[in-house]
């Protein structure tokens, strides 16, 4: 067997399953079964069921406990980071702490020579761009779809795990209609190689990129949990309108038949600001339940996600909002040191215009203008405009007055 098996003659053309790619570039030739039944004597490789940049997936049986899995074996290139290793180790088992239904099992990970490798639950199904590439999703199904991805992202992210790689290509949806998403994980784990999106096609690195939010590209070591949001955005709109959302893109009610209140949801989760996104992924969630059970938002109270992790929280914790050094100018407050300039500037207009422009009337008429401006406006800073906001305060307060006793009344006839 050659050292390396992906040096191997390449599988028969068309054997990858659907998340496997087309074009002019194909992806790095697949393993043979026979090389990888070599490594594996545990299992029993039956086919090749995906290929792309995050590795190869083999459909195997397990013999001693005679089940169906899956098996990802890494791209070899991965391995040449010389910290992989571990990451690879903290990735995995990281990985395979999520335990959730709408979250594919990692059973087991390692590495087999020089073959890093996952073996993982099998899901009999296809993923949501397969399906979106044969039909349009109905909007009904579309929303369940988001739904379970949005349990799973608030899930993982209390977990610490953030996804960076949400994508239709990711989630799964097996015969049974159950949504999982799969690769958590995978993309922190191979982002330290540089070479990680040339082992893909073209239009799977435009593909990827249209769902990464901007901090992904700007500003990568800071990115949280807050891109998967984005991603999600991203999903959702694709999902109701066929389209991606790139550049200035109109609102999904324009392109689908469609509740216009959708709009609203789609477009805070694509805030290129990550302060302006909904915040957690069950926000997110929240909102789509409303709108579902025909609530309009804001009568319905907002269920209180789970306690995140300190980390998590203070990611999204509300700032409180900033306080002024100094505190603001009261009206009438007469030793503002501002004012006292205005009032020396007029005066020193008045004195200067007699004393230095003696004889020319047309420039000392000018100053005698500024400085008389000056003057009055000051005047009326500190003696009329004070007086002038007393009254609307005055006017303000009889009003909120006035609204609280009516607020009183109408609540003791209901």
């Amino acid at each position: 067997m050659p050292d390396n098996i992906f040096d191997q003659p390449t599988i028969p053309p068309g054997a990858s399953g659907p998340s496997g790619s087309s074009g002019s570039r194909p992806p790095r030739p697949a393993p043979p079964s026979a090389a990888i039944d070599a490594l594996f004597p545990q299992l029993d490789v039956l086919e090749v069921i995906g290929q792309g940049g995050m590795g190869v997936v083999y459909k195997a049986r397990q013999t001693g406990l005679d089940r169906v899995v899956a098996l990802k074996v890494l791209p070899p290139d991965a391995a040449s980071d010389a910290g992989f290793a571990e990451r690879f180790s903290r990735e995995a088992r990281a990985m395979a702490s999520l335990q959730h239904p709408n979250i594919v099992v990692v059973h087991d990970s390692g590495q087999m020579g020089d073959v890093y490798y996952l073996i993982m639950e099998y899901i009999d199904g296809t993923n949501l761009r397969a399906i979106m590439d044969g039909e349009r999703v109905p909007p009904a199904k579309a929303l369940e779809i988001v739904s379970a991805v949005c349990d799973a992202l608030q899930y993982a992210h209390e977990e610490g795990v953030v996804y960076r790689d949400i994508k239709p290509e990711n989630i799964l949806i097996d015969q049974r209609g159950r949504i999982k998403i799969t690769d958590f994980g995978l993309a922190k784990l191979l982002e330290g190689n540089a070479r990680t999106f040339t082992l893909t096609a073209p239009q799977q690195i435009m593909g990827t990129m249209h769902y990464m939010a901007p901090e992904q590209v700007e500003q990568p070591l800071t990115v949280d949990h807050r891109a998967d949001i984005y991603a999600l955005g991203v999903v959702i709109y694709e999902l109701l309108t066929g389209e991606l959302p790139i550049g200035r893109f109109p609102n999904p009610s324009e392109r689908s038949t469609i509740d216009h209140r959708l709009d609203e949801i789609v477009l805070r989760a694509l805030e290129k600001e990550p302060g302006r996104r909904y915040q957690h992924a069950s926000d997110v969630r929240t909102d789509l339940d409303r709108l579902s059970n025909g609530a309009t938002r804001g009568h319905a109270p907002a269920a209180a996600p789970p306690s995140p992790p300190a980390g998590f929280a203070a990611a999204t914790a509300p700032q409180a909002p900033a306080v002024s050094a100094y505190p603001p100018r009261r009206p009438g407050d007469k030793s503002t040191g501002a004012g006292y300039l205005l009032w020396l500037l007029g005066l020193l207009g008045l004195c200067g215009m007699h004393r230095f422009y003696a004889g020319r009337w047309v420039t000392g008429i000018i100053w005698l203008l500024t400085g008389g401006c000056l003057f009055i406006g000051q005047l009326i800073d500190l003696f009329l405009l004070p007086g002038m906001i007393r009254i609307s305060n005055l006017e303000a307060e009889i009003l909120a007055r006035q609204y609280a006793a009516s607020a009183g009344v109408a609540s003791q006839a209901g």
